[in-house]
This record gives C-alpha cells, structure tokens and sequence, in this order.
C-alpha cells in the first residue's frame, strides 16, 4: 500500500530539523542515529557512508522508523515506519543537497570534495504507517 504524506508532514520533513532514525542490529536491538533527512515525493531520504552501521543495518533488514519534530513546538511530530532501500549516491549529489538544504549554499562542498574511498549511499525510506501530530493535522 502506497502512502501519501499528507501537506503537515512534508512541511516538517521539508524544514531543516534533525531526525533520529531507528535500525534493526543483527542481535534485534535497536540502534538509534541522529541524521538529516531530506523528501523526495512521499520517500524519506537520508545520507551516509556506506560502511556505517545504520548503513550495515539496513542492507541486512530494510525496517526502519523515523523521528522528526519541530524544535519550536515538541508537540509538532512525526513518526515514519517503512522500508528502507540503499543505493549509492552518484556524484555525492543527494548528501550535498540535503548539507545545503539544512546550512545553506555551499555547505555541500566538503561532502563533494570527501576523499573517493569514503562512498556515500542514500538510504531511502518508503513510508508504510505515519504517526504522530503531523500525521493527523489537516492538511
């Protein structure tokens, strides 16, 4: 089933706040990173390097949840439950996107110019349950 997000949640993924993305560990234990994350359409995207454990996790068990809230207002929240893809992000374009959409112009710079061996993936989430006070504003 296909989820749209509806025009309260994009506006909160849309704003430069920081989100905490829960993985899977091999021994079933949750693992929990603070990540910037970006929207394209209703997937949910997040960069890293590839290597990382929340990258590691996510090959192995694609179920993630993600946290995002609007520091202004606590209450002002959305939780995202979904599967999670991972592929590598070609030219670094989608971590430094997402660097300039949280700091500004040119804040994409350093990700662009990392040294090759430090390969960026982009996690993508696409969402299977919405919750949270965002979720249930109208739109």
């Amino acid at each position: 089933m296909m989820i749209t997000l509806n025009n309260a949640v994009r506006r909160l993924l849309d704003a430069p706040h920081s989100a905490v993305l829960a993985t899977i560990n091999p021994d079933g234990a949750p693992q929990s990173s603070v990540v910037w994350a970006s929207r394209e359409g209703d997937d949910v995207l997040v960069s890293t390097v590839r290597g990382r454990r929340k990258e590691r996790n996510v090959v192995r068990d694609g179920r993630v949840g993600l946290t995002v809230f609007d520091p202004a207002d606590p209450n002002r929240y959305v939780e995202i439950r979904g599967t999670a893809t991972v592929t590598e992000d070609t030219g670094r374009a989608i971590a430094v996107r997402i660097a300039e959409e949280y700091e500004g112009p040119g804040a994409g710079k350093p990700y662009a110019e990392a040294p090759a061996e430090e390969i960026r993936v982009v996690m993508r989430i696409t969402p299977s349950k919405v919750l949270g006070s965002a979720a249930r504003a109208a739109s």
